[in-house]
């Protein structure tokens, strides 16, 4: 049987954590280990109970998610955070990333990427609601390229990849999209990620809109 991911839920709206609730109780592989009202709580809970992921209101009492994040950065504390919002303040989500946030969700993201999220965010990738990465990229977004595109690096079926990717499709999606196992896109992913020289997803579609990709296919 394997390991179920382990979840602490914090928001100061009951109505919001019941609704994420009764989202996730249907899935066999996520299992709620705590829940917190504000952000002082959060922290302390991902402290004493050690979840895989916390996931949190941006705005709370007491600790906002911005500060909580501060403080599980500072203290090399070990856990994925998705942040949860009605913004889409650009601002907030570049300072959110800046301190280490691994998903980003407007509140009334479909719950199917909620689940979605979760599961990425445990194994290793970022995830950040689609509509939120046009707000990011569109503060840096030119019609002019850069005179060192590192789009110029990737090869057919990795820019067929970083196309599928940018709309927001996860790699079992590109996969099925392409014919290829999704073993094979993370493989296309890793070699993709080095050759663009990003960290994650959530960087590469940032670079890819930021320089025009829709150009290469």
């Amino acid at each position: 049987m394997s390991t179920k991911i382990r979840v602490v839920l914090a928001d100061d709206h009951s109505l919001i954590r019941k609704g994420i609730k009764s989202v996730l109780q249907f899935e066999d592989n996520i299992d709620i280990v705590g829940e917190g009202v504000n952000g002082e709580e959060a922290l302390n809970l991902v402290k004493t109970l050690l979840p895989d992921i916390l996931i949190m209101d941006i705005n709370m009492p007491i600790m906002s998610g911005i500060e909580v994040l501060k403080e599980i950065q500072e203290s090399n504390i070990k856990v994925h955070v998705i942040l949860l919002t009605i913004s889409n303040d650009r601002e907030l989500l570049m300072e959110a990333l800046n301190y280490g946030a691994n998903g980003y969700l407007l509140k009334d993201s479909n719950p199917d990427d909620l689940i979605r999220g979760i599961n990425e965010i445990n194994e290793g990738e970022n995830f950040i609601d689609n509509r939120l990465l046009k707000y990011l990229v569109r503060g840096y977004a030119s019609s002019k390229r850069e005179d060192d595109n590192l789009l110029s690096r990737l090869s057919r079926r990795e820019l067929e990849v970083l196309n599928l990717m940018s709309e927001g499709l996860s790699n079992k999606e590109i996969g099925d999209k392409l014919f290829l196992s999704e073993k094979t896109v993370k493989n296309y992913a890793y070699n993709m990620f080095k050759k663009l020289e990003v960290k994650d997803r959530v960087q590469a579609t940032i670079y890819a809109l930021k320089n025009n990709l829709k150009d290469y296919i």
